[in-house]
């Protein structure tokens, strides 16, 4: 079998009519392979230092405490043994399948921070050890309530805990997670679809400016202000996660990903994505099919 698109879709044990599916359990070792699923995911792991969370295009080396929100049905996660020598990791794992539209009860104001939560974690959204703390007492005992009810009514409070925590961050690229990008300004939002739609060619800061009828410094400062990154720091994010996409994706050489993404050379490319990912494109796209091979 090939090594493309190995990525397991996972059928999850929620059925019918249930909501919530609770795994809580001891281990030694990470062995699943890395998966997606229809459903939303709340993942906590403890005593795991070490460990190597991937989720999209992120890869990062947790800490002894870890908590994950990932609610898009396309999203590759896994968590995988790495460096950990813990041999009593614990993993509370709740998928959920709530359906947070305007048209019940999660579309009215008391839940408009769980919504706006939930859009940010199709990205995978990552939370403090502070937020972390809030909620422990919570994760630890859910799995132990006998009443469905109850047990709906616990996790709820987690999510909007978490929900109204600071700290939280997405971890994988838009690009690489295929998200629409939304925003509450309209020129940025006119903006990010453009640089969106054009990420492969030369894209100028005079362009940009114009289009959002502002003087270029002035823009540079309002795009800042907005996201929170330099203008160039954005468009480089946005290259290099369809670059991630496609070498996860597509069997197209390393240049021509390159190419294809609107880096001017592969050096750059390679040099930029190393900085970026601490890691080669050949490692990135090594590494990631290793965590697809289905045992």
């Amino acid at each position: 079998m090939s090594e493309e698109r190995r990525v397991i879709h996972e059928i999850t044990p929620l059925m019918g009519k249930d909501v919530l599916y609770i795994a809580d359990r001891h281990k030694k070792e990470f062995t699943y392979p890395i998966h997606s699923h229809e459903v939303y995911e709340l993942n906590f792991v403890e005593r795991a230092k070490g460990v190597k969370r991937i989720v999209g295009d992120s890869s990062e080396v947790i800490g002894d405490y870890d908590l994950v929100l990932i609610t898009s049905p396309d999203l590759e996660h896994v968590w995988e043994q790495h460096e950990c020598t813990s041999d009593d990791i614990r993993e509370v794992t709740i998928q959920f399948d709530f359906n947070m539209t305007n048209e019940n009860i999660f579309g009215r104001n008391p839940f408009m921070s769980m919504r706006k939560m939930m859009i940010e974690a199709k990205k995978g959204l990552c939370f403090p050890l502070s937020a972390i703390m809030k909620v422990y007492t919570q994760l630890d005992t859910l799995s132990q309530i006998k009443d469905g009810f109850y047990a709906v009514m616990q996790f709820m409070t987690v999510l909007y805990e978490l929900s109204k925590c600071e700290g939280a961050r997405t971890l994988a690229s838009s690009s690489f997670a295929k998200i629409v990008v939304e925003d509450d300004s309209r020129r940025i939002l006119k903006v990010k679809n453009y640089i969106s739609k054009n990420y492969m060619d030369e894209i100028r800061l005079s362009t940009l400016a114009d289009m959002a009828g502002m003087s270029p410094s002035a823009f540079s400062r309002f795009f800042k202000l907005h996201t929170g990154r330099n203008l160039s720091e954005y468009i480089i994010d946005i290259r290099l996660g369809y670059a991630s996409r496609m070498l996860v994706d597509t069997a197209r050489s390393i240049s021509e990903i390159s190419f294809n993404c609107g880096f001017n050379n592969l050096s750059n490319f390679n040099r930029i994505f190393k900085k970026k990912k601490e890691c080669s494109p050949s490692e990135f796209r090594e590494n990631y099919h290793k965590t697809r091979v289905i045992v």
